[in-house]
């Protein structure tokens, strides 16, 4: 059974940063991919971030390249997202998801992709 479990939400000012942790049980790293996805009030749930098992390539939509950075540690069996120069609108519950099918590309992130989810961790950039 795939268990993922975020941690490192909180409150933060703009222009700040923090860092996001997808602990995963019940399965290695080692297969498919695993995303970063957010969700704002009353917005659809975006996906933010994805790194394949296969190669580490990656990928970021326009509104998060060069501020977020997704990795993974296999031995740990956690997957990190490094967010820099927060923005209020970043401002959501993010999630970690995986699918042991799943190839990142630039065609983007659907959440019906992804079989496993965690619950989430709040995000908050505020002054």
């Amino acid at each position: 059974q795939v268990q993922l479990v975020e941690s490192g939400g909180g409150l933060v000012q703009p222009g700040g940063s923090l860092r996001l942790s997808c602990a995963a049980s019940g399965f290695g790293l080692d297969y498919g991919a695993i995303a970063w996805f957010r969700q704002a009030p009353g917005k659809k749930r975006e996906g933010v971030s994805c790194i394949s098992t296969s190669d580490d390539s990656t990928y970021y939509p326009d509104s998060v390249k060069g501020r977020f950075t997704i990795s993974r540690d296999s031995t740990k069996k956690t997957v990190y997202l490094q967010m820099n120069s927060l923005k209020p609108e970043d401002t959501a519950v993010y999630y970690c998801a995986t699918d042991f099918d799943y190839y990142c590309s630039e065609s983007g992130l659907e959440e019906t992709d992804f079989s496993s989810w965690g619950r989430g961790t709040q995000v908050t950039v505020s002054s």
